[in-house]
């Protein structure tokens, strides 16, 4: 935030387009969290009952539901060749990439994301407004 005008640093909005690069589907493990809305377009995307793509797709964690992870730490539904195979139905976490608060804090937050995102910095432009909203949208 800027403390003379209480906007925040990225007042002017923020480009991103996605290229598909996995950068953010790979690599370390993690949690892709999932609600039940986002569980049965998923599930409806791969052709399986609700209850069979949990049993083959999501883990509990605590009392919320994560994607499962191939054991190198890949999201389950990243392709190295294809890319994502649920883009059209991805999770909510997915969709609001980049635009994570944590990711929005500071301008070196957002440095730093520009350096492992390609997409980052670059194509569609986003209001402020469709930031924070993006941004809401994740915050647990």
């Amino acid at each position: 935030m800027n403390s003379e005008t209480g906007a925040p640093w990225y007042r002017d909005g923020l480009r991103f387009t996605c290229t598909q690069c996995g950068n953010c589907c790979t690599g370390a493990p993690g949690y892709v969290w999932v609600n039940v809305e986002e569980l049965q377009r998923l599930a409806d995307h791969v052709g399986l009952s609700p209850e069979q793509f949990g049993q083959e797709y999501v883990r509990r964690v605590g009392r919320r539901y994560s994607l499962v992870e191939r054991p190198n730490g890949d999201c389950i539904f990243w392709d190295r060749a294809g890319g994502c195979t649920v883009y059209e139905a991805r999770p909510i976490q997915c969709r609001t990439w980049p635009f994570w608060s944590e990711n929005l804090e500071t301008p070196q937050d957002w440095e730093e994301v520009r350096r492992t995102c390609p997409g980052s910095g670059k194509g569609q432009w986003f209001s402020v407004e469709e930031i924070e909203a993006a941004a809401s949208r994740t915050a647990s």
